[in-house]
């Protein structure tokens, strides 16, 4: 499936193939504490097909619980999280974040991982009040 996405100001624009069946929620503390919520939604660029179509997005090299590095892209003008890769020229693969996906609505997620540290609440919302607008 291609897809494109953008932040928030529009500043980056990107496109690439993924496969819809792979849309993954992580529950990890450093994915809540980089995206200011309780988990993070990715799928992974196919090899070779992502492009950044505008912009240049600010590099953040995170290390993992395991030691590995980690780059974080987001627009340096919103703070928009954008994707992740393996640091280096050339990566083959980005994990895509869905919230700055066009077609975000398509993609469910199949997978959750790093259970033992989400947030309690967040594994079920059902309870939770609902509104279509800001109450």
């Amino acid at each position: 499936m291609m897809v494109t996405g953008r932040c928030h100001c529009g500043q980056i624009g990107f496109e690439a193939e993924i496969d819809p069946t792979q849309v993954r929620i992580c529950h990890c503390t450093d994915c809540q504490t980089l995206t200011g919520t309780a988990f993070r939604t990715n799928v992974s660029s196919l090899p070779g097909t992502f492009v950044l179509t505008s912009g240049t997005p600010k590099i953040y090299i995170k290390t993992a619980e395991s030691g590995n590095k980690r780059a974080h892209a987001f627009c340096p003008e919103c703070g928009t999280p954008i994707y992740s890769t393996t640091p280096g020229a050339n990566p083959t693969s980005y994990s895509l974040r869905v919230g700055a996906l066009d077609r975000r609505a398509e993609l469910r997620p199949t997978r959750q991982g790093w259970c033992r540290s989400a947030l309690p609440w967040s594994m079920d919302l059902t309870g939770v009040e609902r509104f279509e607008r800001q109450p």
